[in-house]
């Protein structure tokens, strides 16, 4: 996706995913609407400011991490169109 930021363009991605040592992070915009009431069904997890870590998938409701994830791509091609 082609997106402005800061006063420059560049490419990113919609979202990330990283494999790291202890878990896997998941990379969304930090806020978006219904995030909140997502985070509390999803299941255990850990949450930075635009990060989402989970240790197993096992841990976590699939269908709700879909959505947390279409609702941050949803919510960054509206902030970047």
């Amino acid at each position: 996706m082609r997106c402005k930021l800061f006063g420059r363009e560049g490419d990113s991605c919609l979202t990330g995913f990283a494999s790291r040592k202890g878990d896997v992070s998941i990379y969304l915009v930090a806020s978006f609407p219904g995030r909140d009431e997502l985070l509390a069904k999803l299941g255990k997890h850990k949450t930075g400011k635009g990060c989402l870590y989970l240790r197993k998938l096992g841990d976590v409701d699939l269908k709700v991490l879909e959505q947390l994830v279409a609702g941050s791509v949803a919510e960054r091609k509206r902030l970047h169109a």
